[in-house]
């Protein structure tokens, strides 16, 4: 039985050639993603800007128009309406309304009486500003130990040039993907933090991966230039980096389509990281290095392995 195979065995890509264009890239896209982010700003949901959020359970196949339009005649601002669950299972989302928490109960006690006898109200939740301050400044502290942490451990394991270089890719994953949120418009919630941190540790991963084959080459290829041995190990490890972002994307691409719209802003998120997340890992990461100057010297032509030639010269 043959094996399926996205990429062929032995392959020899030349990788690194297309860094004087990658950088660039990523520069620029890093950039506009930080000018949108300061002068946009993110679309943060109820759970960072406060508000409330109402489960209710309709008899049957819930008709969201219908509730979007009765909900629409109370005044209460920006509201959203989305199915959750089941065909009968409705989630509805109102901005934090003027006037505080008082404020907010009685637009909660307005759509009670407005949906009264035709739903089942499952759950109502109410988020103050003081709160989801909290929950912003939390979240923003956890994304920022995530990369400290990641810096130590790299450093730790590797050289000080493959713990900047994991860094700035990762820094870069993040930068770009809240780019999406911005330009989309997507909703920033809590749910958006877990894909941030969960992109952050498979373009880790990813990048870990790829950086570990590189250090094997380096002691195995003492005299092979650092251009010619990134190529080498990007290359011996295509295989596994295609074929786990195919198979985390399809897994993704189900949620997306099947998922409803609850989770659709975060599979988005993680779709779009995963395919950054492997872009930077080849692109960024392993020409980091050079730019680094991970090894000084080294010729382009000597391709002979360090063993093979202590072995030659000791006969």
């Amino acid at each position: 039985m043959r094996l399926l195979r996205l990429i062929p065995d032995n392959t020899t890509y030349k990788f690194m050639w297309f860094r004087t264009y990658s950088f660039p890239l990523s520069i620029v896209v890093a950039i506009l993603s930080g000018v949108l982010f300061f002068s946009v700003g993110l679309n943060f949901g109820i759970d960072f800007k406060g508000g409330s959020l109402i489960e209710m359970k309709t008899e049957g196949p819930a008709d969201i128009a219908a509730i979007r339009g009765k909900l629409g005649t109370l005044n209460l601002g920006d509201v959203q309406v989305q199915q959750f669950g089941d065909p009968d299972e409705v989630l509805v989302r109102m901005e934090q309304q003027d006037g505080g928490e008082q404020a907010q109960q009685l637009a909660i006690n307005a759509v009670r009486a407005a949906f009264a006898g035709e739903v089942e109200f499952r759950r109502v939740e109410i988020v103050g500003p003081r709160v989801s301050g909290e929950l912003a400044m939390a979240g923003s502290i956890g994304i920022t130990v995530a990369l400290i942490c990641i810096l130590f451990y790299v450093w730790f394991r590797f050289e000080w040039q493959f713990a900047v270089g994991a860094i700035l890719t990762t820094l870069n994953d993040v930068i770009v993907t809240l780019g999406l949120f911005v330009v989309l418009q997507l909703d920033f919630t809590l749910s958006s933090i877990a894909a941030i941190l969960t992109i952050i540790g498979y373009s880790l991963n990813d990048t870990v991966v790829v950086y570990d084959r590189i250090r094997e080459n380096l002691r195995r290829y003492k005299k092979l230039s650092l251009t010619d041995l990134l190529d080498l190990s990007i290359n011996e490890t295509l295989a596994r980096t295609t074929m786990t972002s195919v198979t985390t994307l399809i897994a993704l691409s189900a949620l997306y389509v099947f998922g409803g719209e609850v989770i659709q802003s975060f599979t988005l998120a993680m779709i779009f990281g995963i395919i950054i997340g492997t872009y930077s890992s080849i692109f960024l990461a392993a020409p980091m290095l050079i730019l680094f100057n991970l090894r000084p010297g080294g010729s382009d032509k000597d391709e002979e392995k360090a063993s093979g030639t202590d072995a030659a010269k000791t006969a």
